[in-house]
């Protein structure tokens, strides 16, 4: 019997699963944070060794023969040699009863081709990842790919939640100063933080020590608006939607003949604002080779797939 670890990484939780050749899941942990870039090497490995260990507790010791670890961040020479020291500690420790038989068979990738592989259940196809942040990424029958975006909160993540929160905040704050439309956000904005005055957003945002990830928690204060027909944050939502549609089009007309599937994964795809509709309706239209699907699969999985396909289980 042989047997793959498939791990997906990010910058809020680790999840380990183990597969056989026969695409069973055997096994599945869950841990912390794996992203070495914002944690630091050592709290990373800490935490993928955690949600492996807890994966094969359901399987008592056993003979691995490939690992996939889909990370983010994980793209660059440099990402990659530091998560092959990762990989070496893993092997050597006490921690874990594994039997490691890893001559060739260990794959680094960052996290949105995990996402494609288990979105979509082949590595065929494009990803559209819109949570906290965004990429799109696509792989075509040739094996030639393409990503847009996934630059970070500062560089780019447009159409993601933290850009869709802070676009929010801004319209807030100048419709306070009545440089722009009114808007409900300004309310909004104050009841969702407990604020007695939109000035007091100042205190939340610089002197709180918030970070990426708690300002796009607030993401859903603009998304409420939109539903309750705010037209300042239509337009927000409006403009991520485009974004996004820009993004995809890229990697579309660059990579995609024949008909393909376009898988969308994160948070901001479950917004009540029907940002998911409006993103399917402009590409469809577009390109009308193309299925816009859910998840058949979380990322760790397609880490497994690409694992045993590294073994020739394809």
């Amino acid at each position: 019997m042989y047997y793959v670890l498939g791990i997906d990484g990010g910058g809020t939780k680790t999840i380990c699963l183990v597969m056989n050749e026969q695409r069973q899941i055997l096994g599945r942990g869950e841990a912390g944070a794996s992203n070495y870039q914002s944690i630091g090497a050592n709290a990373a490995l800490i935490s993928i060794e955690s949600a492996i260990k807890a994966a094969i507790e359901q399987t008592g010791k056993i003979q691995v023969q490939a690992i996939c670890l889909g990370l983010a961040g994980a793209g660059r020479s440099k990402d990659i040699e530091v998560i092959q020291g990762i990989i070496r500690d893993l092997q050597q420790s006490p921690n874990l009863p594994i039997e490691w038989i890893l001559p060739n068979n260990i794959i680094i990738c960052h996290d949105a081709l995990t996402a494609l592989v288990g979105g979509i259940g082949n590595d065929v196809g494009v990803v559209v990842a819109a949570g906290t942040g965004t990429i799109v990424f696509g792989r075509n029958q040739q094996g030639q790919t393409k990503r847009v975006g996934g630059w970070g909160y500062i560089l780019g993540d447009e159409g993601g939640a933290y850009n869709i929160a802070v676009a929010g905040m801004k319209a807030a704050m100048r419709a306070y100063d009545g440089r722009e439309l009114s808007t409900c956000l300004v309310e909004d904005f104050k009841n969702q933080l407990g604020l007695e005055s939109i000035e007091d957003l100042i205190e939340v945002v610089y002197r709180r020590g918030w970070g990426v990830r708690e300002i796009a928690s607030l993401a859903p204060v603009v998304d409420n608006a939109a539903v309750n027909g705010d037209e300042v944050a239509r337009e927000i939502i409006d403009e991520g939607v485009r974004e996004l549609v820009k993004a995809t089009r890229v990697v579309v007309t660059e990579l995609v003949g024949d008909d393909f599937e376009i898988v969308t994964v994160g948070s901001v795809w479950k917004a009540k604002s029907n940002i998911r509709k409006k993103f399917m309706e402009s590409i469809c239209a577009e390109f009308g080779n193309v299925r816009v699907i859910l998840p058949r699969y979380e990322p760790a999985y397609g880490a497994c797939l690409l694992a045993l396909k590294q073994l020739h289980f394809s």
